[in-house]
This record gives C-alpha cells, structure tokens and sequence, in this order.
C-alpha cells in the first residue's frame, strides 16, 4: 500500500502543478488586469500557460501527426495507421499510404521501451515512409495494462518481436534503435535455429547495449553501483488507483522523468525560462521548437518492473547478450546460429548513452556470419538522438541504411530516388 499512497502522491503533485498553471493564466487572462500597465500580469499568464502544458504532457501519449507523404506522382497521399497484431503490452502498427503502390521495402522499426513512447521514432517513421513500407512496435504504458494480463520482462519482449517477424515474413528488414537492440539479435537469433524461413533479410542495430562494458558511460556506472534491491526498494512503485493497471508494480514515467531532468537540470531551467519569456512577449507559437521538444520529452510512460529489472541484471549487470548467454523461455539463444542475416551496427562518436563500441560487439557475437554479410558505420560527431532522427540521420545514416537494405534484398535494387520529407 506504501508504493501505492508513492505514486497517487505523484500523481497528485503533477496534477496541482498543472492546475496552479491554469489557475495562474486565467487569472492573468482577465481583462480587468489590462488596467494596470505592469509586465507582471504577462509574465504570470505566461508561467501559467508554460507550466499547464509542461504537467499535462506528462500523463498524455503524443499523437503520431504522420498523415501525409509526398509521392514519386507529386501528389499527396494520406497516411492510415493500422494495427495489424494487437497484444496486451504492445501493438504491431504499419503506416500504409494510401493510393501509393507497395513499395518493395519492408521495415520493421523496433522502438525502445525505455521510459518514452514510440512516438519519439516520429521524424525516423516520416523519413522512412518515403521510400519503404514501416511497421512500428507500439509499446503500451504499463499503468494502463490491468494485473490480469501478467509479467513482462525481457524474455516476452523477445517472444513479441519474434512474432512480429513471423508476422511480417522474411522480406522483412528490421531496424532496432537504443534499448531494443540487443533483444532484437536475439530474437533474430532464435529465429534463425527454430524457424530459418521467418528470419528477416537484414537488421539493423542502432546505438545499442549489446556489451555495456565496452564503453563505460554515466548509465552503465549506475547499473554497476546499485543493487537489485537497491533497485527494487528505490525505483519501484504500484500503480495507483487512477488508472486500469491499479496494483501492477512499476517503474513510474514521473519517476524516469525526474531522472532524464535531473541529468540536465541547467539546460532545462534555462529553456522553460526563456520560453515564458518569449510568450509573455508574444513570440511564442504553438508548434514552436520548444513545444515540438517537450511536448515529446515530457510525455513518459510506466514500464513493468520486471522488465525494468530483468534489463538492468541480465542486459547490464551480467552481460547476457556480450557473453552469448541468453535463455528464453528456458531456451539458451546462440547469436551465432545467425548465418544468412545482414547484420548492420551504427553508432555516433559522441553517443553518450549507448557509448562507441557498445553495439559494435553484435558483429563480433555473429560469428556464423560471413564479413560480407557484416556493415559498420560510426557517424562523425554525432550523439545519441542525432543517429536515428536528427541531421546525421537525414543526411548520412539513412541512405546508408537503405543502401545497405538494397544491396541485401536477394534482388535488383528497386524503388525510386530517395526524398525526405517532415
């Protein structure tokens, strides 16, 4: 009950917050206050309206605003986004253009359940919809997922993916960005000794943990200096009454939050600061860079304990995937069964996540593998957000990747020029 009464607390501080911000605007909104010449009425409405929105976005999940590309015909074809595999803790969603002939690409983009929603894979998703058919794993908050349903750690999050793959077929190429990637070689893996006909052509890890002590970063030393039941004591908390999932324990969204803030805390005093600024004066607009960033940075979601403690033990602190020591489901995986698949791993110099070298080891695992079949690239100056969605990734890493996805189709390259657009 003590975690519970934690996190409705929580719940409850998010809420005033964003009440006191709305209270503050609509007082500041009246017209009476037009009567007294003083930019103090401004700054309030405008703390109020920075502070409302900051606090509402933390419980809300984005919208994907993906809903028109631009085709080779110079038309514009809208995007319907459907779900074609529907599980209790996460969907398999495809973007189908309509009117737009099947394009011969088909990727799979596995989106980390990491303490964001796979909304945050918006920018990759519009760059790719160009020129390939996209599906994406769209994990669900675990706050919203009822007791009944039952666990969910790193062993089911494998099983999920291989049924996705089984799903899509073998003319699949998957692409696995940060947190997934060393589940998404060995969901490869196991495809590759029970089921060879469902592996995908290629996969493509970006940024990942695939051996943690390659590189050490801020976050691999905290797994090293915790315990689990440090871990266990700390972090974890049950769901509350508010929401579907009351008594499911997790590691809260808020909780996450508070730690990715607290990382940077300077930064992000000085941007709300600056960004009440600029409303009070006026400068401020709805879809501005500001808004854009944190109405995504803000918006967490809660992750089932055990599979937040499965990832930090098995994935960090015993190096299962490095030492090529994985079980699922009472099954020891071997990477090295991976014989037929492409294998691509990118990285960003300056990634201070997954660190360079990290998810440079899956080429080292995949020792049945042929060199042909193997591809690095470490993109020059590049951080962690930038490899799979910022400039580096527009300009560089995703033509690399679609040449790679091309030059391992068992076929002539097809398809039109490359465009991006959104």
């Amino acid at each position: 009950m003590r975690y519970m009464l934690t996190y409705d607390f929580m719940e409850s501080m998010r809420n005033t917050n964003q009440w006191l911000g709305a209270s503050a605007k609509a007082m500041a909104s009246y017209p009476a206050t037009g009567l007294v010449p003083h930019p103090a009425f401004q700054l309030m409405r405008a703390w109020g309206e920075v502070t409302e929105r900051a606090f509402e976005r933390m419980v809300a999940k984005p919208d994907w605003n993906v809903s028109i590309v631009v085709g080779e015909d110079g038309r514009d074809h809208l995007v319907q986004i459907q779900t074609e595999v529907s599980r209790p803790f996460g969907d398999l969603i495809r973007f189908r253009v309509t009117g737009r002939p099947e394009k011969p690409r088909r990727v799979l983009l596995v989106a980390p359940m990491s303490g964001h929603y796979a909304t945050l894979l918006r920018s990759t998703v519009k760059s790719l919809l160009v020129d390939c058919e996209v599906w994406v794993t769209d994990w669900h908050n675990a706050r919203d997922i009822p007791v009944s349903a039952g666990k969910f750690d790193i062993e089911d999050y494998t099983l999920y993916l291989m049924d996705f793959m089984r799903h899509m077929g073998p003319d699949t190429h998957v692409i696995a960005i940060c947190q997934p990637a060393p589940l998404a070689l060995a969901a490869t893996a196991y495809l590759a000794e029970l089921e060879p006909d469902a592996q995908p052509r290629t996969l493509t890890l970006i940024g990942g943990p695939i051996d943690p002590d390659a590189a050490p970063t801020d976050v691999t030393d905290f797994g090293r200096r915790v315990t689990m039941g440090q871990l266990e004591h700390l972090a974890l908390q049950r769901v509350g009454f508010k929401y579907p999932g009351v008594g499911r324990m997790v590691y809260p969204g808020l909780a996450q939050l508070t730690s990715f803030v607290s990382m940077n805390a300077e930064t992000h005093s000085k941007a709300f600061f600056e960004q009440i600024v600029r409303v009070a004066k006026g400068e401020a607009s709805e879809n501005d860079r500001h808004n854009k960033f944190y109405d995504e940075y803000l918006a967490v979601m809660d992750m089932t304990a055990e599979f937040y403690l499965s990832t930090v033990e098995r994935i960090f602190k015993e190096r299962e995937i490095a030492r090529n020591r994985f079980i699922v489901a009472g099954h020891q995986v071997d990477i090295g069964k991976i014989n037929s698949v492409a294998v691509k791993v990118v990285e960003g110099e300056k990634d201070d996540i997954s660190a360079p070298g990290q998810c440079l080891a899956a080429l080292d695992l995949c020792t049945g593998l042929p060199p042909e079949k193997k591809a690095f690239h470490r993109e020059p100056g590049a951080g962690h957000y930038g490899i799979f969605a910022g400039r580096s990734w527009r300009n560089n890493i995703r033509p690399l990747v679609l040449n790679f996805i091309d030059a391992n189709s068992g076929g002539p390259r097809r398809g039109g020029p490359f465009k991006v657009v959104g």
